[in-house]
């Protein structure tokens, strides 16, 4: 297990769609654990595994009130509305503000397939978004209606 390396804009594979998980193992354990540790490493709050060259739909997050590990997320509800600056481990030092829910409801699973569901207000509402949008091949920068 480490920490991986972050693919950054101008790869094709930001841009594609990720695959569901089928299989619950011990290598999917293995991608979490990893995606865990380079989100860390990198001072992130969230992390799609295509960030890390894997088009599976996966993701970790931590928006300062504990790990989650989301594997085959789905957004079931979305209220509200917030505007807020983002940034992505994939493209260093460009921000750009975004229009996002306020309020996101998220049905995921874990690594042994259980399901959950999340909710998030505020920042984890909008890591919600950014890294879905992610398994989708859709980077932030797709949804800034201004830069600060």
């Amino acid at each position: 297990m480490g920490y991986r390396e972050i693919v950054k804009v101008g790869d094709p594979i930001l841009k594609k769609k990720s695959r569901k998980v089928e299989v619950f193992d011990e290598k999917l354990a293995r991608l979490i654990e990893d995606m865990k540790e380079t989100m860390y490493h990198f001072e992130g709050v969230g992390l799609a595994a295509v960030q890390i060259g894997v088009l599976r739909r996966v993701v970790v997050m931590d928006c300062g009130d504990g790990f989650l590990e989301l594997v085959n997320p789905q957004i079931i509800s979305a209220e509200g509305e917030q505007e807020a600056q983002e940034g992505c481990l994939s493209l260093p030092g460009e921000y750009g503000v975004t229009k996002r829910p306020a309020v996101v409801k998220v049905q995921a699973q874990d690594r042994t397939g259980k399901w959950h569901i999340y909710k998030g207000t505020e920042l984890k509402a909008r890591c919600f978004c950014h890294e879905l949008d992610h398994l989708e091949g859709i980077i932030f920068t797709q949804k800034v209606i201004r830069k600060e």
